[in-house]
């Protein structure tokens, strides 16, 4: 993901489209073996920017059309037949985490700071929360990382499964590099049918994210996301009725 001025990533109306388009482009593409995903800037990602949420809790159209892009994200990198490796720095919130954490390997700076913000806007933790975070760390850390809204260093995050490894900041990108140039190596049928039936754990949570996402966005059209939104446009925290 890409940052204007140094600032934090963050997805708008185009962005998140392309956020969720771009897997299928690099299945369809032979001269791609393995995909890395990193952000520019201040951090990995600042999800999506205030504009592009207010639009989707005042527009039924924008509503509808951001949910199909929210599951299409997440079903095209689970279904990506090449191999995914992110690396994490700094902040990773919003759609970026999404893939940042379906990669298939995911390598995270010590000091990034991981979180799923949706509880703190005032929405329910859909987005991949429910496809991946029980599987990754457990039931008991999801539940307390995602109905808290705590942030997950990415020391802890190793720590508890979420992420596959931790290194300090500058081995971030080199770390990344070699795991992405090894698995560009290696047999490339192995590889692939290996991730897709490892995946099956996620598809078999399917139902699950379906679930979550309907009930993210339907609280896009309640009162709380408003507040979220305010509270986030001033910097304060949210004062939910």
């Amino acid at each position: 993901m890409k940052a204007a001025n140094g600032k934090l990533p963050t997805a708008g109306h185009a962005g998140h489209r392309e956020l969720a388009e771009i897997w299928r482009d690099v299945s369809a593409d032979d001269t791609v073996r393995v995909a890395v995903l990193r952000g520019e800037g201040l951090g990995f990602s600042g999800g999506g920017d205030l504009a592009l949420v207010q639009d989707m809790a005042s527009d039924f159209d924008i509503r509808g059309r951001v949910w199909k892009e929210a599951r299409d994200l997440v079903y095209s990198v689970v279904n990506c037949d090449k191999p995914i490796v992110s690396a994490i720095h700094g902040p990773a919130v919003g759609a970026g985490l999404v893939a940042g954490l379906l990669a298939d390997i995911s390598v995270a700076a010590r000091d990034a700071k991981i979180v799923d913000g949706h509880t703190r806007l005032g929405v329910a933790a859909g987005d991949h929360a429910a496809i991946v975070w029980p599987l990754l760390c457990g039931l008991a850390k999801a539940k307390y990382y995602l109905l808290l809204c705590e942030p997950v260093s990415g020391e802890e995050a190793e720590r508890i499964g979420l992420v596959s490894l931790a290194v300090d900041g500058e081995q971030l990108l080199p770390r990344a590099y070699e795991i992405a140039d090894r698995l560009a190596q290696g047999s490339q049928s192995a590889i692939r049918w290996t991730k897709y039936s490892l995946n099956n754990w996620l598809r078999q949570a399917g139902p699950a994210f379906d679930t979550s996402l309907a009930l993210e966005f339907m609280g896009f059209a309640g009162p709380d996301v408003q507040e979220g939104i305010a509270s986030l446009r001033e910097r304060r925290a949210p004062r939910f009725r």
